[in-house]
């Protein structure tokens, strides 16, 4: 399983520079980053916040592309921006800057919208890679953190008994059926349930008592509708658009 999600070498089909507000309240370190951003020709830093509520006033004034937003601001944290500007401002890309590796900090920011998530101690080209990744339409983690949230999303509880999906989704007054919201059949759930798990093909037919390339097709199917091009990104925007509890 890659531990990198939307692995990609420059941004697509774009004419002009991606546009990047970087939110940090340390100045040194929005330096720092700014000057390995302004470096690249497809790449520009438009503007510098130092907490949520000023992001907020910048991204509505300069809307930006995507936002490097520190998880621990003053007055108003980089959780609470994220979830703010996801709901007005949709169309923003935003990758968290962290200097926690836990598995939670994760899922709490993929939650509110972000797209991205990266240690404070990442390399240049970490930061560079991450940020086209995420403004080609992609999610990226932290190769550091990716191991962590695997085994994360092994301790998850949805669909954690397929004989029982079923049941739970109705209680819930939903059904799993295709749909705009979640195109995934039944089975195509219980398959991606057991990526999450970090089972192969063979080891997921065995499970679900079906061949081997049965559970090729239904994972490229799951890939196919998710629009993603990798087993990881497939569980993590699952997580992220709810399909998924933990």
């Amino acid at each position: 399983m890659s531990v990198e999600m939307g692995l990609q070498t420059g941004l697509k089909d774009r004419t002009k520079k991606a546009r990047v507000i970087l939110a940090d309240d340390h100045q040194l370190f929005r330096e720092g980053l700014k000057r390995i951003l302004n470096m690249e020709e497809d790449i520009e830093v438009v503007a510098e916040a130092a907490d949520g509520v000023q992001v907020l006033e910048l991204c509505n004034t300069y809307k930006p592309d995507i936002v490097l937003m520190d998880i621990n601001m003053p007055i108003q944290n980089g959780v609470i921006a994220t979830e703010k500007l996801t709901q007005y401002m949709p169309d923003i890309k935003i990758v968290i800057l962290s200097i926690h590796d836990d598995e939670s900090y994760v899922f709490e920011t993929l939650r509110k919208g972000a797209s991205g998530y990266l240690l404070k101690d990442m390399e240049a080209d970490t930061l560079i890679h991450a940020v086209r990744a995420v403004l080609d339409g992609h999610a990226y983690i932290h190769p550091r953190v990716t191991g962590k949230l695997i085994n994360h999303l092994r301790r998850m509880t949805y669909l954690d008994d397929p004989s029982m999906m079923q049941e739970r989704a109705e209680a819930r007054g939903a059904q799993i059926i295709p749909s705009e919201d979640n195109p995934l059949t039944r089975r195509e759930a219980e398959v991606l349930r057991l990526l999450a798990e970090g089972l192969n093909n063979r080891a997921i037919g065995e499970r679900l008592i079906i061949s081997e390339k049965t559970v090729k097709n239904h994972v490229s199917s799951i890939l196919k509708k998710m629009k993603v091009k990798d087993r990881t990104h497939a569980v993590v925007n699952s997580i992220k658009n709810g399909w998924i509890s933990i």
